[in-house]
């Protein structure tokens, strides 16, 4: 997996699987949250998002009241981020 940072956007290349992936993905979120209010993730491809990735971007909403917008490139990634009741708080929406 690969993380670049462009503007309010992280954008995520491949799929996310292993612990390293949170942890890059949460030292950038971590830079950026002292800056931004709004953080756009685009996952262009992955297929999967780790339960870890789920919690600490709902710790990001409530807690630090940071505004999330997820870009899902996968169509079935939608589907599952919907049935698990996340689209609203996460402001989740196909790219795909």
């Amino acid at each position: 997996m690969k993380v670049r940072k462009e503007g309010n956007s992280v954008i995520l290349e491949g799929n996310i699987k292993t612990i390293g992936d949170f942890q890059a993905i949460k030292h950038v979120l971590d830079e950026m949250i002292l800056d931004v209010s709004t953080i756009n993730i685009v996952l262009l491809d992955s297929i999967s998002i780790t339960s870890s990735i789920i919690g600490y971007l709902t710790k990001l909403v409530h807690k630090d009241k940071v505004n999330i917008i997820l870009s899902v490139g996968n169509k079935e990634l939608v589907v599952l981020l919907d049935d698990l009741g996340l689209s609203d708080l996460l402001h989740v929406r196909s790219i795909g």
